[in-house]
């Protein structure tokens, strides 16, 4: 038993056993522990609807053997009477292993919660996969840069003038680069805000056309005339946009007018004439019909009613149906439409007015 007295650094050879079985024990403990949570995290995360379980399940995974090496070290070394150095570099390479796995959990998360989003989102609006990539590579760059700075101060390294270096740096980049960051941020935020999505119809200004890309820099729209329509998405931002994409029922408001000798009892059939043809036709709710004024040549009526449904044909096709039936109605009660006349007044030499009507 002599040879466990053998002192190595310092230390007994029977310290240094001690320390090392407790530095495994402290290892396999650990990875135990995590193989347990992680296994559990993931039978629960298979029950549950909640995402960010998975997200858990991701992080834990991502935990290196490596670290608990360096952690079982790190306990192991308590054990033993080390000198001042080597307690420092102990420290040291600990804390460079932990924030270099807190890094790799960090971006197990953005990764994660990324990829689960982009699922969501493939099916619904393809472009912003490539958006959100770009975001994902963002948010680990961000990551890393703080981790690589914190590793150094670890180290001794005056970070100071580092940092201010490049926050200088960075603004000369932002300022120089700043019609390109706007359009980049903008194009983030219409993928969070989602104002729109490609399908959609928009009318942006006089301009009018169907989103084809959502692209970093630009929006894509082609118009009903056919051609391409451009937009730098931070023009496209501090426009006016109507998305007539997110129209849930269309509004309709419509006018004819019938001839002033048109009798009373006519006038008073003509609401009723209009909500019938309205109301005969499906997806439509009649909403009101009014005598609404006395025109210049005619009596004028305002009728209105929904279209349920955002399609532009189908309004079309319920809105030509309508005006067809009215016309039948027309017809049969014997109700003329007006349409712009004059009524010259013509006197004779005698005296003698008479009266012509031209069209």
């Amino acid at each position: 038993m002599e040879i466990l007295n053998l002192v190595l650094f310092e230390n007994p050879l029977s310290r240094w056993l001690v320390a090392m079985g407790a530095g495994l024990a402290a290892v396999a403990v650990l990875r135990g522990v995590q193989a347990v949570v992680g296994s559990r995290v993931a039978r629960l995360a298979e029950r549950t609807a909640t995402r960010w379980d998975d997200h858990l399940v991701s992080v834990i995974a991502s935990t290196r053997m490596l670290f608990w090496v360096i952690v079982g070290t790190g306990f192991g070394a308590h054990f033993l009477d080390l000198p001042e150095s080597a307690e420092k570099l102990v420290r040291v390479v600990f804390m460079i292993t932990l924030l270099v796995q807190a890094g790799l959990w960090a971006g197990a998360l953005i990764n994660s919660a990324l990829k689960d989003y982009q699922q969501r989102r493939r099916e619904e609006n393809p472009q912003d996969v490539t958006t959100l990539g770009l975001i994902g590579l963002a948010g680990r760059v961000a990551v890393w840069s703080i981790v690589v700075l914190l590793v150094l101060d670890n180290l001794g390294v005056d970070i100071t003038a580092l940092v201010a270096g490049l926050g200088i740096g960075g603004v000369a980049v932002a300022l120089a680069v700043q019609n390109i960051l706007g359009d980049l941020f903008a194009s983030l935020s219409i993928v969070l805000d989602k104002p729109f999505v490609v399908g959609d119809f928009l009318m942006v200004g006089e301009h009018l056309g169907s989103v084809e890309k959502i692209g970093l820099k630009t929006t894509r729209l082609r118009s009903l005339s056919g051609e391409q329509l451009i937009f730098s998405n931070t023009d496209l931002l501090g426009s006016r946009v109507r998305n007539f994409g997110r129209m849930a029922e269309r509004r309709v408001v419509f006018n004819l007018g019938v001839t002033y000798q048109t009798p009373r009892d006519k006038l008073r059939l003509i609401p009723q004439i209009i909500r019938d043809a309205i109301e005969a036709q499906e997806n439509t709710r009649f909403d009101r019909s009014h005598f609404g004024r006395y025109g210049d040549f005619s009596l004028n009526f305002e009728s209105v009613y929904y279209v349920l449904s955002s399609d532009y044909n189908q309004y079309m096709d319920i809105q030509q149906e309508i005006y067809l039936a009215i016309h039948e109605r027309f017809e049969a009660e014997g109700i003329e439409f007006a349409y712009p006349t004059q009524t010259l007044f013509l006197e004779r030499a005698g005296g003698e007015a008479t009266a012509n009507a031209a069209g």
